[in-house]
């Protein structure tokens, strides 16, 4: 038995009528007559009544007429959806968002996800430090990282998505919040919030950079390993921080960021995707991000 058998099957028992049903089928009307003897031989049973004027369903046929509209249903389907795969309509996607990216990135891109793609699921993790995704990555139990290069993972594919500024985060009654801009040297004998330096994160090696080419180390009081919780503690006044640009999406009461002036240091927002991945869901995710962010810059 083959689902020729069956679609032939179908066709005559809802058209009651070996013709008309050839002339659906475009075949012979000889030829589908012995196709439906060779499925009723398979099966042992007469699925049909055959008299000169008209072909009725037998009880049996009734039956299988029921059972063989839903195989064929639940064939069609299962190509569709075959073909929704093979184009990335539908799939699960567990995508790691780095602090600051937690805060831009990931509502912004969810909602276009959602919006074009209902069909994919979405495992969103946010806060995510880049050590963490990297590893997460490697253990296949994330698809896609945004994260801040450099990546030395062999395994990984890593594409830069755009280039951002630090800025500073000061608590609302700082007097230098008077200004537009903040020079860094201004910030010399302030209390920094840092990452955490035993990850020796991009962002942490920045900010020690740019303190050092203004001529001085910063002295950290604090280190956080989540963004929200580094510019709560600016915000309870313990101290001031440099976070990437996109951080300023994050508003928490009582803290205040400006731009920096006299300083060129930037970090970059990347995407880590695992070189033997080739799923098309994935692929459709990145192509929105790009899309989003607008590429390096």
């Amino acid at each position: 038995m083959e689902l020729r058998h069956l679609r032939y099957f179908v066709a005559v028992a809802e058209e009651c009528h070996f013709g008309r049903a050839a002339d659906r089928l475009h075949i012979a009307q000889p030829a589908l007559s012995h196709q439906i003897k060779q499925l009723e031989a398979e099966l042992g049973v007469e699925l049909l009544t055959r008299t000169t004027r008209k072909v009725q369903l037998t009880p049996a046929g009734q039956r299988y007429l029921d059972r063989a509209r839903a195989v064929l249903a639940s064939v069609d389907a299962a190509s569709v959806e075959a073909g929704r795969v093979a184009r990335g309509d539908v799939g699960r996607v567990a995508i790691g968002f780095t602090g600051s990216a937690t805060y831009e990135l990931l509502p912004s891109l969810a909602r276009v996800l959602r919006r074009d793609f209902p069909g994919i699921e979405l495992d969103l993790k946010g806060e995510m430090l880049t050590p963490d995704q990297v590893t997460a990555l490697v253990e296949e139990t994330l698809d896609i990282g945004f994260l801040r290069p450099p990546v030395r993972e062999p395994g990984l594919v890593v594409q830069v998505l755009r280039r951002e500024p630090l800025i500073a985060v000061l608590p609302a009654s700082h007097p230098l919040t008077d200004r537009d801009t903040v020079r860094l040297a201004d910030l010399r004998d302030e209390p920094f919030i840092c990452y955490p330096s035993r990850h020796r994160s991009v962002v942490y090696d920045a900010v020690f950079d740019a303190c050092q080419q203004a001529g001085f180390v910063p002295s950290v009081v604090q280190e956080v390993g989540e963004t929200s919780t580094l510019v709560s503690f600016v915000a309870g006044g313990l101290g001031v921080a440099l976070v990437p640009a996109s951080v300023r999406h994050l508003q928490i009461t009582g803290s205040q960021y400006r731009p920096l002036a006299g300083t060129t240091r930037e970090v970059q927002l990347a995407a880590a995707t695992r070189v033997d991945d080739l799923s098309p869901h994935v692929a459709k995710v990145l192509s929105r991000a790009h899309s989003l962010l607008g590429g390096p810059r």
